[in-house]
């Protein structure tokens, strides 16, 4: 699976690759260009004291041989007439353990260590690239009183603190890399917090508007101010709607109510039972269609109710006409009560016994009472509920077909409109396997609890 990052993740990777490869190109290139050399550091003292004594020791053409086979092109080896004045840079007093060492290897021969430096102008750049400096030069003074100049070559420049050329530059480049990605992460943090906002945008209660900071880039306050219009016109419309379809469904719900009582006159017989029940069928979802309307809206009613007591009331009106129904109270949940609508409550749980009944032949309920929770489970004896199939069985219209039977009736809005009743009061429902078999329907609804 490839791994999501945020996009300050991915700028940040970005950078910091370019800024690495920039650095890392720029040091091939030198090296490159010095051919792999590593060398550079000045040669053992006994190594320069075998030097000043073959050259004491020789003359002429001698001499000269050995000079050319004492050099390198790590090492320059050269004698001159006479020692010359020494200069404010030899003789520094980081040198002075190596002079030790060099003058108790000469046998007390003078030797001067030269630290060659670069002056910069005084300028900000100085400040960054301070003078470079190369290996030491050494001067020893012969018996001869010629001066024997040891010079070392490196290829790696290095600046007065020690540190290689150009290393002070990339260091600053990195921090103004950083400061920039610190700034556009703050400015692109206004993008995580609309995410949420979108994923909680709520139609059915009053619009909650993002603050728009002046602090914030243009592209990001016109995406805000974007979000804040279009929820507004999103809830004022879905209000229309619901308001709109709560009035028709009132108005239906008078005729059929109308219909009912005009039914009683049809002849005792099949005919009529049928009228009846497809009358009474009609209301139920004329009922259920002003309930979802009203949660839509945000219009349902805010009463303390005893829950276990609402769903005694259920219970029992099923037992008195012979359905498998029974119910079980843990000790916390008698008296336990939530904030809601009383209507809507006793809807959520009829649909969901009605729901166990017919497809799953039976319905346990048991209703549990936590300090923020009180949940509310509900088991059937059928054959379950696909896992496939489970996130949509609670949308409109939508049968399980593999373990439902069309026989049972219904129109597919009572676990859809439970839903919406249920998330209207600030809960949620889902749907699992029950323990002994059966499908299990699982509500957790907010405990009333007094401040």
């Amino acid at each position: 699976m490839t791994p999501r990052f945020s996009i300050a993740t991915r700028i940040t990777l970005i950078v910091f690759s370019a800024v690495l490869a920039v650095w890392i190109v720029s040091l091939g290139f030198y090296y490159r260009s010095q051919d792999g050399e590593r060398e550079g550091m000045p040669p053992a003292p006994s190594q320069v004291a075998a030097m000043a004594d073959l050259l004491e020791r020789l003359s002429g053409r001698e001499r000269e041989l050995a000079l050319a086979a004492f050099g390198s092109e790590y090492l320059g080896v050269r004698l001159e007439a006479a020692d010359i004045p020494s200069a404010p840079n030899e003789n520094p007093p980081a040198r002075a353990a190596m002079r030790e060492a060099y003058g108790a290897a000469l046998g007390g021969r003078p030797v001067t260590i030269v630290s060659p430096v670069v002056e910069r102008p005084r300028s900000l750049l100085s400040l960054l690239m301070p003078g470079v400096t190369g290996p030491p030069t050494l001067r020893i003074t012969l018996s001869t009183g010629e001066t024997l100049v040891i010079a070392s070559r490196s290829p790696v420049l290095v600046t007065s603190f020690g540190l290689p050329v150009g290393f002070a530059a990339g260091l600053v480049g990195t921090l103004i890399a950083l400061v920039a990605l610190l700034v556009m992460h703050r400015a692109t943090r206004p993008l995580m917090r609309l995410a949420v906002a979108f994923d909680a945008m709520d139609l059915s209660g009053d619009p909650l508007p993002l603050p728009a900071s002046r602090t914030h880039p243009p592209e990001i306050q016109a995406l805000i101010n974007a979000y804040n219009r279009l929820q507004a016109r999103l809830s004022q419309l879905l209000r229309a709607r619901m308001a709109l379809l709560g009035g028709i469904s009132h108005d239906v719900r008078t005729f059929a109510t109308r219909l009912r009582l005009r039914a009683d006159h049809i002849p005792e017989g099949v005919h009529r039972e049928r009228a009846i029940a497809d009358i009474a069928a009609m209301i139920l979802l004329l009922d259920d269609a002003l309930l979802a309307s009203r949660t839509g809206a945000g219009e349902l009613a805010q009463e303390m109710v005893e829950l276990a007591e609402l769903l005694r009331l259920e219970v029992d009106d099923r037992r008195g006409a012979g359905m498998p129904v029974d119910l079980r109270l843990s000790g916390a949940a008698r008296g336990a009560t939530v904030l809601g609508d009383r209507l809507a409550l006793r809807r959520i749980a009829a649909n969901l016994i009605d729901n166990a009944i017919a497809y799953g032949h039976a319905a346990h309920l048991v209703l549990h009472a936590d300090e923020p929770l009180l949940t509310l489970t509900v088991d059937d004896e059928g054959t379950g509920v696909a896992p496939e199939l489970r996130d949509l069985l609670f949308e409109p219209f939508v049968r399980a077909e593999n373990s439902r039977s069309r026989r049972t009736g219904g129109a597919g809005l009572g676990l859809a409109i439970a839903r919406s009743l249920v998330e209207g009061h600030g809960g949620t429902i889902a749907v699992d396997d029950a323990p002994d078999g059966g499908a299990r329907f699982t509500v957790k609804l907010p405990r009333f609890a007094a401040v």
